[in-house]
């Protein structure tokens, strides 16, 4: 009953930008913590950014000052906004989400991926 969709994943060139959103959609009571994933080939999935309810940030290292993460609670939507774009960035990104449904359950949630290519 819930799911969350991700887009805005796709190939740029080193230096440019990319913006990534994802909808959760379903029997939604309300959403705590939203946040965005990557994994690399080989490479652990690691978290790139989060963000609560309150609207507190938190950022990996590797993309400070780089990336931005907000979100609608209206849409039920997280964007993630990724400028100055390196090779390194590469990887799969995944948008994972903490949802209470209206039978009160309460579990982690993740969409299917999106693809961030950078490379000239």
């Amino acid at each position: 009953q819930v799911q969350l969709v991700e887009s805005g994943g796709g190939l740029v060139q080193p230096g440019g930008s990319l913006r990534l959103s994802c909808a959760a959609s379903g029997s939604i009571f309300s959403i705590d913590r939203m946040g965005w994933y990557r994994q690399a080939p080989g490479r652990q999935r690691e978290l790139v950014a989060g963000i609560s309810s309150g609207g507190t940030t938190n950022y990996a290292d590797f993309v400070k000052g780089r990336f931005t993460i907000s979100r609608d609670h209206a849409k039920n939507t997280v964007y993630l906004q990724m400028n100055s774009l390196k090779p390194e960035d590469t990887a799969v990104y995944y948008c994972n989400a903490e949802i209470e449904t209206f039978i009160r359950n309460v579990a982690d949630y993740w969409g299917q991926g999106t693809q961030v290519t950078v490379s000239s």
